[in-house]
């Protein structure tokens, strides 16, 4: 389990790479503004976290990671913060934008199938191949404690604070995130309950924190929401733990309100929002009644990386 040391540190080691993001106000709504990162998503903190703490010798030969997108950006944005390469296996069917994002910033590209158990053993076995250092995109500590800054922002930023909504893919946002709100939140003398969201049609995180252990849904399963960026088939183990350990519930939304969140958060708040993005937000607007008293809330706007063909699609479509 990551520390509350371990994010403290991981706050000085990513100052001047990932931004302090702001919180912006959207109604009664604060949303923590991910997508203002120089990659447009949190998955700067965890991945530059990482690739930090590698041995530089290792660095050096290069990092391997496999992602469908805002993973892929934030290993290759830190891999030319140290001059090293960088290789992706992204799946078939990741956003064009999210591959074009991550060709223009250096990595070189593996493209697999849809399933990320195919892009996950690639990736290991060119690790093999060639010694590249692999950076998962999830379930690893020092992940962890990259994505948990973003919790420990919220806490300093917002006082008041007493509840975050996190979207969960593989869980190292939400795991991250919960870990600081309590293990930060203790230290402060304050109690932050923690909710995950997650979209219906791919609910495996919600299910396996139901059933107490990892349940792992197909390829086919998760690739039927537009949310991309929460295609995992299962949450890792080290990000299941910290789940069990510091997340109060998980919720699912639908498709639509997705979009709907989408919309609001772009017509209203002025800020761009993939579908991943506006899931957090999405159980705020539509299952209030299942995430308790608040009265503070806050929701992780967690990335920005919409393709323009789909975002003027939901933003056409009726609320």
């Amino acid at each position: 389990m990551i520390t509350a040391a371990e994010i403290v540190t991981a706050r000085d080691r990513i100052r001047g790479v990932a931004r302090a993001t702001p919180v912006v106000p959207l109604g009664d709504l604060l949303l923590k503004a991910e997508s203002l990162q120089p990659i447009g998503s949190f998955k700067i903190r965890g991945a530059y976290n990482m690739v930090a703490q590698l041995p530089p010798a290792s660095r050096a030969r290069g990092v391997i990671t496999y992602s469908s997108g805002n993973h892929a950006q934030g290993v290759a944005f830190a891999a030319r913060e140290f001059g090293v390469k960088a290789v992706i296996v992204m799946p078939d069917n990741a956003p064009a934008v999210k591959v074009a994002a991550t060709r223009a910033l250096g990595a070189e590209i593996v493209v697999s199938g849809p399933a990320s158990d195919e892009r996950k053993q690639i990736a290991l076995r060119l690790a093999a191949e060639h010694g590249y250092s692999v950076v998962p995109p999830f379930d690893h500590p020092h992940i962890l404690a990259g994505q948990a800054t973003c919790g420990a922002e919220i806490l300093e930023q917002v006082t008041d604070c007493d509840l975050i909504l996190a979207p969960v893919g593989g869980g190292g946002l939400l795991g991250g995130v919960a870990a600081a709100a309590r293990l930060l939140g203790r230290e402060q003398g304050r109690t932050v309950r923690v909710i995950g969201v997650e979209p219906e049609l791919s609910a495996d995180a919600f299910e396996s924190f139901a059933a107490g252990e990892i349940v792992a849904w197909t390829a086919e399963q998760v690739s039927r929401t537009a949310a991309d960026g929460l295609r995992t088939q299962a949450l890792g183990a080290h990000t299941f733990e910290h789940i069990r350990e510091f997340v109060d519930d998980i919720v699912t939304v639908t498709e639509e309100e997705i979009f709907a969140a989408m919309r609001r958060i772009v017509m209203e708040g002025r800020l761009v929002c993939e579908p991943s993005g506006a899931v957090a937000a999405a159980a705020w607007w539509f299952h209030r009644k299942q995430l308790g008293e608040v009265r503070c809330p806050v929701a992780i706007l967690c990335g920005g990386n919409v393709e323009p063909h789909v975002l003027q699609r939901i933003l056409s479509e009726k609320s």
